[in-house]
């Protein structure tokens, strides 16, 4: 029988329950999966020090691919192998369209280990209060600008997105990920997918062998990338109708639910 080579899983509402946890459920189809031969990739929009601490409690080991594809990160030895930042200048543009589409937008910058925010981004992640850095400005002191984060208490993401995706244009990639009120942009040409077809191809793996998880438009690309995608049943609309494949919400393992049909080496 022929597995699939790569499971490539989004972590928030995907992989992980509401609570932010890993079911021994799910646990045990990851290392199924992995005893068969496939190696188990996170692809999220999270940053490297988010992913870590998720793949102990998975018992995953290897790569991932973090900031929404704009970091490539080694989870054992803690090292960040890969980045496609934005450019300053191009993270500019980017902020003038969105001051115009979006008065009183609030900018932050994740670098990678930190996040630079101005002081009308007021998000803050209780339990990675220490990486955050108050700025008068995400352009000061030149650090990589690895997603440009912008903040909207009148809005929701989806608003935000109709308001400025067309004024972005090509500047940069711009998508949401499931936080009320936030945009994540990214350079162009910079995605999840494109990450993990770099990342496939260095290992001669084809698309037709992957299998891939997600529930945000920012997981889109992947799951049509993918030779099998699965949309979970929690879902975003946008993410559900361009899928072909659906599997059951996170907080029913719905990933543990086709891993376990894949991986059944008794068929």
């Amino acid at each position: 029988m022929t597995f699939p080579r790569i499971v490539a899983t989004d972590l928030d509402g995907t992989l992980l329950t509401t609570d932010g946890t890993v079911t021994p459920r799910t646990r045990q189809a990851l290392r199924t999966a992995r005893a068969a031969g496939a190696e188990i990739v996170f692809v999220t929009a999270r940053a490297p020090r988010g992913v870590r601490e998720i793949a102990e409690q998975a018992d995953v080991t290897g790569t991932a691919i973090c900031s929404n594809g704009a970091i490539v990160y080694d989870l054992a030895t803690d090292e960040i192998t890969a980045t496609h930042p934005l450019a300053p200048d191009a993270a500019r543009k980017v902020a003038e369209a969105l001051a115009l589409a979006l008065p009183g937008v609030g900018l932050a910058v994740e670098t990678g280990r930190n996040v630079l925010a101005e002081a009308a981004y007021t998000r803050r992640v209780a339990q990675d209060l220490a990486a955050y850095r108050e700025v008068a400005s995400v352009f000061d002191g030149g650090q990589p600008i690895a997603k440009l984060l912008a903040l909207s208490a009148a809005h929701t993401a989806d608003e935000m997105y109709a308001a400025v995706s067309a004024a972005i244009g090509d500047l940069a990639e711009v998508t949401f990920s499931g936080v009320d009120g936030i945009l994540e942009i990214s350079a162009p040409g910079v995605t999840k997918a494109v990450t993990l077809d770099r990342f496939c191809g260095e290992r001669g793996i084809g698309p037709a062998e992957v299998v891939a998880f997600g529930d945000m438009p920012n997981d889109l690309a992947v799951l049509l990338y993918a030779g099998a995608g699965y949309a979970m049943g929690n879902a975003h609309p946008m993410v559900r109708s361009a899928t072909e494949h659906l599997t059951s919400s996170n907080d029913e393992d719905g990933v543990a639910v086709v891993l376990e049909r894949l991986f059944d080496s008794t068929d």
